[in-house]
């Protein structure tokens, strides 16, 4: 069993391991629920995880639509701090194999900003009910990698990222060019449909056949 504060591994060690993926679980959530109500729905049995754990079952306090305080700013950097620190662990675990960034509701959200801040980029981005943190009249960084696969998926009966809130973050990741492709699900409420895992499924195909990403899976 993991300690409380440490992150969960999951899968093929080296040099099975032809990728290695990042992921990132919401408000009041655990990597062990991350494991059971996403991961073990794929099948990437060649694929290593390391799903990182916020200290207090948040990454912060604030939710995500609201504008950004000096508060909210220190516990997203510190924040922020923790997924590089994850993201550095495993290139240094799995060296050479693609990195693939993901997350769903707050992970996404934490994971749209790490990659707006310009660090250690992935090789692609998955954002299940993800969206900026804060309002666009906020001063946000906007350094993402040009060219970066992005995946930005949201419902319209989601309660937590409103359509507003989506719309926004596929506006801001549209105009940094990134390559991004939105879905948004009518009457999805707050989850992970199957749509969702299958557009999951096929990026990580095509990352560890060593393929361009392209977000194959209908939706």
């Amino acid at each position: 069993m993991s300690a409380p504060d440490a992150s969960l591994r999951i899968g093929p060690r080296r040099p099975q391991a032809r990728m290695v993926c990042v992921f990132v679980h919401g408000r009041g959530q655990s990597p062990e629920e991350m494991e059971t109500g996403v991961l073990s729905r794929l099948d990437a049995p060649d694929v290593a995880f390391l799903l990182p754990r916020a200290p207090k079952g948040a990454w912060y306090e604030a939710r995500a639509v609201d504008p950004l305080t000096s508060a909210t700013r220190s516990a997203l950097d510190e924040a922020i701090d923790q997924l590089a620190a994850a993201m550095d662990e495993a290139r240094a675990a799995f060296p050479g194999v693609p990195v693939l960034l993901g997350g769903f509701s707050q992970g996404a959200c934490l994971s749209i900003e790490y990659v707006c801040r310009g660090l250690s980029t992935p090789d692609a981005l998955i954002a299940f009910t993800g969206c900026r943190v804060g309002t666009p009249q906020d001063d946000r960084p906007d350094d993402l990698p040009k060219g970066l696969p992005v995946y930005l998926s949201g419902g319209d009966a989601d309660p937590w990222i409103p359509v507003t809130a989506f719309a926004d973050a596929a506006l801001s990741l549209g105009r940094s060019g990134v390559r991004l492709r939105a879905d948004l699900f009518p009457g999805r409420g707050h989850e992970v449909c199957d749509a969702e895992i299958a557009m999951m499924a096929s990026v990580l195909t095509d990352l560890s056949s060593g393929r361009a990403v392209g977000f194959g899976a209908p939706r």
